[in-house]
């Protein structure tokens, strides 16, 4: 090595001296732009994570064979970005991010997704198919249906067995013991827009005496179709169809918006029916003002009617449905097994996801106080308490987004029992929270990479069932014996 080296220097210090003797002028030197900063990849994946993964996916599947509604091209996509689309819950990050910035997340975006299909994507899963060992259980996951198309979003099992699952675009489907997927008809049409569409599904306590099925949706005014809002159906399933469908609740007003629709549903052990409405996006206008339905969790009969000890029952002014408000975006509500309490899980925005406890009359603070900021980095609050509004049992920050959650309550799991698990739709896994009564003890993060987790249901069969995107799935956990 030493000879060739020697032997190359000179040849090399002669073709210097042969360019530097030349008669030619000198190029000047290069001037360097101190703004032409070179982007490292990593960055531009870290500014998507934080800024675009939560609502878009980890892996950008909603870009995917997406129809973009606003254009594809560069300059389309930027413009996107810098203004946002507030009605459709996308913010704007112009005062956040340079135009440098935006460009490099435009051409990051496009340049990941070029070529690839949802197919591809889903080939990329993890492969769950063995053992899965956690910290106090080990199981296996028993695929009941793909074929979901679309996004699932809602489950709940029949007390024959069978399960009955939402699709956002507007589909109820029936998947039955032997695994066969069935549409069933009679849906109530719905404004499937953004974040609206076909929500959550619940079956009535004495369903075996009276087949009642409960759907929350996002609804179109019949007045003017470009205002929307979240309802409640209620109808009989005959079959494979819904009969004697009819709207036993409505969240007004209506408004220009597509996001934050909320919506569970979920029947205490008094046959009270709770329903839980985002704030549209009008953060500054409803969620702390009783006169109106919006950001609030509301418990009705199971008819619709209103109860007539409901804490603002008596109010002026008041919607009487009222029963908590101060509430963001809540897709998570479910039912304490041992003391019957509701609790409810709720998108914050940038940070200060949380899971509350509902008491009547409650005011859980949004947006007065929040562990949260705004997407694009801003503050809107500098509180994060203050008398007369309530702390949450639990919050995270960064944000999971939590979506549906169950407590476990079957033996069958051993120390998961009385634990809460959450679906996150950000980090695409199944966040377990270790509890002692109302206190969180632990985390575990279970299923990393199975897919955005839209609904985690306690079953009838005592089984715990997720409702996963990409593909549309239900899967059950079996313990392994």
């Amino acid at each position: 090595m030493k000879t060739t080296t020697q032997f190359v220097l000179p040849v090399f210090m002669f073709i210097l001296l042969g360019c530097s003797n030349s008669q030619d002028p000198e190029p000047p030197e290069e001037e360097i732009d101190p703004n032409n900063e070179v982007v490292e990849p990593e960055d531009v994946a870290i500014t998507y994570r934080n800024q675009c993964g939560g609502c878009h996916g980890q892996d950008l599947a909603s870009f995917v064979e997406r129809d973009w509604t606003y254009g594809n091209s560069v300059e389309d996509v930027m413009e996107s970005i810098t203004d946002g689309y507030s009605g459709n819950g996308m913010p704007g990050y112009g005062s956040t991010l340079s135009a440098q910035e935006i460009e490099d997340l435009t051409n990051y975006i496009l340049a990941e997704i070029d070529g690839k299909t949802k197919a591809m994507l889903e080939e990329d899963n993890p492969d769950l198919s063995g053992l899965i060992t956690s910290d106090d259980l080990s199981f296996r996951l028993e695929i009941m249906t793909d074929d979901i198309p679309g996004i699932p979003w809602g489950i709940a099992q029949l007390p024959n067995g069978e399960i009955l699952v939402t699709e956002r675009g507007g589909g109820l489907f029936l998947v039955s013991t032997d695994k066969q997927l069935t549409e069933i008809t009679g849906v109530p049409a719905v404004a499937s827009e953004g974040q609206g569409g076909l929500l959550d599904v619940l079956i009535h306590p004495d369903f075996e005496n009276n087949s009642f099925v409960y759907l929350s949706y996002s609804r179109a005014n019949p007045n003017n179709s470009s205002e929307r809002t979240t309802a409640v159906a209620r109808a009989k399933l005959e079959g494979n169809n819904l009969a004697e469908v009819e709207n036993i609740f409505t969240a007004l007003p209506y408004l220009n918006s597509s996001h934050h629709y909320g919506s569970r549903l979920e029947f205490d052990t008094n046959g009270y029916l709770y329903v839980s409405i985002g704030d549209r996006g009008y953060r500054d206008v409803y969620p702390q003002e009783l006169d109106n339905s919006i950001g609030k969790i509301h418990r009705i009969y199971d008819d619709g009617e209103v109860p007539t000890d409901n804490p603002f029952y008596n109010t002026a002014g008041a919607v009487n449905s009222i029963f908590t408000y101060g509430t963001r975006n809540p897709q998570g509500m479910t039912l304490h097994p041992e003391t019957g309490a509701v609790w409810e899980g709720e998108h914050g925005p940038q940070g200060g996801d949380e899971i509350n406890l509902l008491q009547a009359g409650n005011n859980n603070g949004w947006p007065v106080i929040s562990y949260g900021i705004n997407y694009d980095g801003s503050t809107f609050t500098d509180l994060t308490e203050l008398d007369g509004m309530e702390q949450p049992v639990h919050y995270w920050t960064p944000s999971i987004a939590p979506c549906g959650m169950t407590f476990v309550s079957s033996d069958f799991y051993g120390n998961w029992k009385n634990d809460l698990f959450v679906g996150s739709l950000k980090f695409e896994y199944l966040h377990r929270l270790k509890m002692n009564g109302n206190e969180v003890m632990g985390h575990e993060e279970l299923l990393n990479g199975i897919g955005r987790v839209r609904d985690a249901h306690m079953g009838m069969d005592g089984y715990l069932y997720l409702a996963v995107e990409g593909p549309g799935r239900v899967i059950r956990l079996v313990p392994e014996q």
